[in-house]
């Protein structure tokens, strides 16, 4: 599981919302090694003239680029610095391929959740770890 919460600030577009959630379901799969079965994609597209950078809202950007900030909350621990690195550019060109053109200030946040604080289907990421460990089988020890 991760859950990722994308907001968008782009021309309309009303098959946008699709394409991103498979984009970025694909790419949090190959970059971080999730599920895709149980990525949830939440997306908000925003009007640029609500959206501001530097205090100026991007309905003023003379080159129409887009931005956004993406929010992923996945266990911590599961990845290492250079996978999230990797994922952060590859969501990077996405955005941009995306939409045309995506602003700089565009962020994108890996949030690192303790196992015992989130989960789906009632249970906590930590009570699968345990309830997983407990089903394999034990390794048998002899003696020398």
């Amino acid at each position: 599981m991760p859950l990722l919460t994308l907001s968008l600030s782009a021309a309309k577009d009303g098959n946008r919302a699709g394409k991103a959630a498979r984009i970025l379901t694909d790419l949090t799969a190959r970059h971080l090694g999730k599920a895709p079965e149980v990525t949830a994609v939440i997306v908000h597209e925003h009007d640029p003239a609500r959206w501001f950078i530097g205090a100026e809202p991007l309905a003023g950007d003379v080159a129409a680029r887009a931005s956004f900030a993406l929010d992923v909350k996945v266990t911590a621990g599961t990845n290492t610095k250079a996978e999230i690195s990797a994922y952060i550019d590859a969501v990077f060109a996405a955005m941009g391929a995306l939409t045309g053109a995506v602003r700089t200030e565009s962020y994108i946040v890996v949030d690192e959740v303790p196992a015992p604080n989130w989960g789906f289907g009632g249970r906590t990421q930590e009570h699968r770890f345990i309830a997983g460990r407990r089903a394999e089988p034990a390794t048998e020890l002899t003696a020398p």
